[in-house]
């Protein structure tokens, strides 16, 4: 419960700090057509690159974009200009899937990724979530009369009238799984929602929720070093299914883009990672053997190692779209280098050797985040 507790707390923490930023940069960036002139400065990284997957029936650009630590999460909130800027690039370099939920900041990341995309708002597919009570814990709830509620204050957030892709953010072991695919069934009927989505579900879940309403996707960590979807039948089933899968997490909350090393420090008040047992210096330092092959076969294909974890990651499967987050243009320039990458069956045979001969140290989460997560009994 301390463990909680302390969670909680630093939840609250982080949503003052990002009210407060973002009330001073709202001071001194006018938004809306100058915002996006000033944001679209950046040149193209790599024209006519990009392509596009399918998502169940919903199609969507190949490699999507997170919005969530644009709010904080791994690090403190950045400024609402540099948002807007990242998200905007972004687009312009082929992106059409943004995700954000009602829960990052809370509420702020999607007014944020609202005023980002409001003027090109017919090009892009918009993701957002529902399912936490926003009490402070990490308590669910998605009751159907919730889910609706939830549903008509993100659309004002992100000014838009309808909503993509609207995901149960994690299970509610309290709401069975048919009351939920019901009211998002109901709100598709009234075209306020186009698309249904899981995060971190069970195959059974998945199963139970598409006999009422068809998923379109499902969102579960997944990346180089955390594979447990291929183990616990999520993968295989949505494939089954026709269901699209949208890796978060695709560079292992850090770990494969090479910038941190087991002398890495988090801080506990602005990044849920110093709580996680894998980013422990113990760990990381174990863990590290991945990281260096993965720098070292980068540079063979001369780009970065997220470039890589994200190549990676599309060569799982056609139905498969990462969503890498960053919230700093550079990094964006370096996630984007996958679409110049196309893994040859020895390439993957290579790296899987050296994923399976270097087992990854140390638990994706916190005990707290860990009991959110539905699995099969």
């Amino acid at each position: 419960m301390d463990q909680q507790n302390h969670e909680a707390r630093q939840f609250e923490i982080r949503r003052r700090d990002f009210l407060m930023g973002a009330a001073v940069a709202s001071a001194v960036l006018p938004l809306g057509k100058n915002a996006w002139a000033a944001a679209s400065d950046t040149p193209a990284i790599q024209p006519g690159s990009m392509k596009t997957r399918k998502l169940g029936t919903l199609e969507v650009s190949e490699i999507g974009a997170g919005a969530m630590s644009i709010s904080g999460t791994y690090g403190p909130a950045v400024d609402i200009s540099d948002g807007i800027r990242v998200l905007r690039t972004a687009h312009e370099n082929g992106v059409t899937f943004f995700d954000t939920a009602e829960v990052y900041g809370p509420f702020i990341n999607e007014e944020l990724l609202g005023e980002a995309l409001a003027p090109i708002r017919n090009q892009v597919k918009i993701a957002t979530k529902f399912g936490f009570a926003l009490n402070g814990t990490t308590d669910r709830d998605s009751r159907p009369e919730r889910i609706k509620r939830v549903a008509e204050a993100s659309l004002k957030r992100l000014k838009t009238d309808h909503i993509d892709l609207f995901y149960q953010h994690r299970v509610d072991r309290n709401v069975p799984i048919e009351d939920v695919a019901g009211a998002v069934k109901d709100l598709i009927q009234e075209g306020k929602v186009l698309h249904f989505g899981l995060s971190e579900p069970s195959q059974k879940t998945i199963r139970r929720a598409h006999a009422v309403q068809a998923v379109t996707a499902v969102q579960t960590e997944y990346s180089m070093i955390e594979r447990n979807p291929e183990t616990n039948g999520v993968l295989a089933t949505c494939e089954e299914l026709g269901i699209g899968f949208v890796p978060w997490g695709p560079l292992g909350m850090g770990y494969l883009t090479g910038r941190i090393d087991s002398t890495t420090k988090f801080d506990p008040n602005t990044d849920l990672r110093a709580n996680f047992d894998r980013f422990s210096s113990e760990n990381m330092a174990a863990n590290m053997p991945i990281v260096e092959f993965l720098k070292q076969f980068a540079a063979k294909k001369g780009v970065m190692p997220s470039a890589i974890a994200l190549a990676w990651l599309r060569a799982q499967g056609t139905f498969i779209v990462p969503i890498p987050g960053t919230r700093n243009i550079d990094h964006l320039v370096e996630n984007l280098g996958a679409l110049r990458v196309e893994l040859t069956p020895a390439d993957l045979t290579e790296i899987n050797a050296v994923l399976s001969a270097n087992p990854v140290r140390g638990g994706r989460m916190s005990p707290m985040f860990r009991e959110a997560l539905d699995v099969d009994a």
